[in-house]
């Protein structure tokens, strides 16, 4: 997605240790017409798909998985990390490791929002380890839902997420944008030409 990946480049900032610092984009400022954009390219690559319902975690997955539920038409839910007293009777819990926060985080949903024999598709920021990920897919399993398909903005390819995905749901997994490399100087999208552009 072109307009994507030229405030990624215009914007972006690397951090070391493969972290890429977007939070003028999407973690935590959001320009409405790019986050538009974003969610109905996610729901053109899904549609076909016929997801009853979107799912993601807290907070960074909640726009562009709001917007792809807008341009679906469907419900969306996010995980909650923090358990609000509002929050009663059966959850669904999981937990996954945080590369930005340091440590594991939880990741809960009210049964009541995820019922069984939904057609959930997930949608997030970030697709590295895919760690995060997995643990959105055992979530849809508990629920005895079906997992449609996972969709993330930014996909760091050179982390091999998206083949363990592939290989252990069996479901399409589409990027927005995937990084095949990134550093200091410069970062290089999976369809650029040769040696990038810099960042």
């Amino acid at each position: 997605m072109q307009a994507l990946k030229d405030r990624i480049r215009a914007e972006g900032r690397y951090m070391g240790d493969g972290i890429l610092k977007i939070d003028s984009i999407l973690n935590h400022q959001i320009y409405p017409d790019l986050a538009v954009q974003m969610g109905q390219e996610l729901a053109n690559r899904f549609r076909a798909e016929q997801p009853t319902r979107i799912l993601t975690a807290e907070v960074s997955g909640i726009a562009p998985a709001l917007m792809t539920a807008i341009a679906l038409n469907v419900p969306m839910v996010y995980a909650r990390k923090h358990k609000p007293i509002t929050m009663s009777g059966p959850i669904f819990l999981e937990t996954a490791p945080s590369a930005t926060h340091g440590g594991e985080i939880s990741l809960m949903v009210a049964a009541e929002y995820l019922p069984a024999g939904d057609r959930i598709l997930i949608i997030d920021d970030f697709l590295a380890s895919g760690k995060t990920l997995y643990s959105l897919a055992r979530m849809v399993n508990q629920a005895k839902c079906t997992l449609v398909g996972i969709g993330v903005v930014v996909e760091k390819a050179f982390a091999g997420g998206r083949e363990k995905l592939e290989k252990k749901y069996g479901v399409q997994v589409e990027s927005l944008a995937s990084i095949t490399f990134i550093d200091e100087d410069r970062v290089e999208f999976a369809d650029d030409p040769p040696h990038g552009v810099g960042v």
